[in-house]
């Protein structure tokens, strides 16, 4: 007999057990090694929390979103920003073009999932590049040909002995579709629409695949391969840019690597990790709103920690903390920031993260202030500051903000594009990379 679906929705940082949700009471987790496997995986990464209860089961959502499947749960996990504010942060995060898209109707996007937000931006963006024409490129190509193009391969020729045939061994170079790139592209919207939650995603999907399949060879998709593509990116192709960043999306959020291990573990659903995207929005926005000063992404405060030489017997590698942004000014560190996805306003704030920006304080005599931004709803949040003192003396030794970024009152802000709006992006950006005040 076979245990019936049930589907399980909860928020971002929510927690639902057998006390305040009637489907997990007496419900526990299936016994079979694929799903004890993939509950572990998920434990072990902390993409979602499983806890089987006296009464039943307990499910915690942390900062991912999207949909997975656990045995017999059906488990769907919703950002709590509303779907076409969430798809304009997104595109402004990652470099987005705005586009119709179908999931701009506002009886779709809040029902809809938020892989399928992505999909239908990707189906937008190919569905450009196809009209523009797809990039082709010279493909050095060795074949015999019985009317002869390009440079005759001599030393072909000479291995063949002598040999009389009707054709004749050539070295072209024809300029074709079939390049890593559009590969890539058909390999991505192939993905697209095995994973695509609405009918009309998945159909466009396969339908662009149809316009270019016989111009194009298909290739498994993994992020080695999406790696060389980038790689390969120059100013011709720049186009392809937004395309490719939503592949890259769909690709990490179908499976977990785990720390020291190499090979990923592919899981039955999509997660979209909400804090790799709130630290691509901030890191954006202050680059472009802080003129004369330098941001640097996870940049390595070398030297501040090293093992003794006379005491480390194993010859480890000496740890490098990497805070999320510096910002520098000629040369010099003006402000260490770390990007969090937790509402510090209605959550309290977790030790291990004051302890990793009292770390940051504290390393640098000229700048003894490090900041924690973070997201919130919330429009009467206010900046907070943890002094950090020398416990026999009191001296003050460095400081740690707290500075919410309200993120409907953020998005207005970047929609703008006025002399006014910009000004107050700019003087926006200070704040939270400098703490000037308002």
């Amino acid at each position: 007999m076979t245990s019936t679906l049930t589907s399980i929705t909860l928020s971002e940082w929510e927690t639902q057990g057998p006390d305040n949700c009637a489907d997990l009471a007496g419900r526990f987790l299936d016994a079979s090694h694929g799903t004890q496997r993939v509950v572990e995986r998920l434990m072990e990464s902390k993409l979602i929390g499983l806890t089987e209860l006296r009464h039943g089961l307990e499910i915690k959502a942390f900062s991912h979103v999207g949909r997975i499947r656990v045995g017999d749960l059906n488990i769907t996990i919703l950002p709590k920003i509303k779907g076409t504010s969430l798809l304009s942060l997104v595109r402004y995060a990652y470099g987005f073009r705005r586009l119709n898209l179908i999931s701009d109707s506002t009886h779709l996007v809040d029902q809809c999932g938020f892989e399928d937000l992505l999909i239908s931006q990707l189906n937008a963006e190919v569905h450009e590049l196809i009209a523009r024409g797809l990039f082709r490129a010279y493909i050095s190509t060795s074949e015999r040909l019985s009317s002869p193009r390009g440079r005759i391969d001599l030393t072909r020729m000479a291995l063949d002995g002598g040999t009389v045939t009707a054709t004749l061994p050539c070295q072209h170079h024809p300029r074709v579709e079939d390049t890593l790139l559009n590969r890539v592209l058909m390999a991505g919207l192939h993905l697209a629409a095995s994973i695509a939650s609405v009918v009309d995603l998945r159909r466009e999907s396969r339908r662009l695949v149809s316009l270019i399949e016989e111009q194009v060879s298909r290739i498994r998709l993994d992020g080695v391969t999406l790696d060389r593509a980038i790689r390969q990116m120059n100013r011709l192709t720049s186009a392809y840019s937004p395309a490719m960043s939503i592949i890259r999306l769909l690709v990490e959020a179908q499976g977990v690597v785990l720390e020291g291990q190499t090979t990923t573990t592919t899981l039955p659903g999509f997660l979209f990790d909400m804090n790799a995207f709130f630290q691509a929005l901030v890191s954006r926005f202050l680059r472009d709103n802080l003129p004369g000063y330098t941001v640097r992404d996870e940049h390595g405060l070398k030297g501040m920690m090293r093992y003794n030489p006379k005491f480390n017997p194993q010859r480890r590698q000496s740890p490098t903390p990497r805070p999320d942004y510096v910002v520098t000014q000629h040369g010099a560190i003006r402000s260490i920031l770390d990007a969090k996805y937790r509402d510090l306003w209605v959550k309290p704030l977790p030790r291990e993260m004051l302890y990793q920006l009292v770390v940051y304080a504290i390393c640098h005599e000229d700048c003894q202030q490090s900041s924690i931004l973070y997201p919130t709803t919330d429009a009467l949040a206010k900046e907070s500051r943890i002094d950090v003192t020398d416990p026999l003396f009191g001296k003050q030794l460095g400081q740690v903000c707290l500075r919410p970024i309200h993120l409907p009152s953020f998005e207005k802000m970047l929609t703008s594009n006025t002399a006014q709006a910009r000004r107050e992006r700019e003087a926006y950006a200070r704040r939270l990379a400098l703490g000037e005040p308002e």
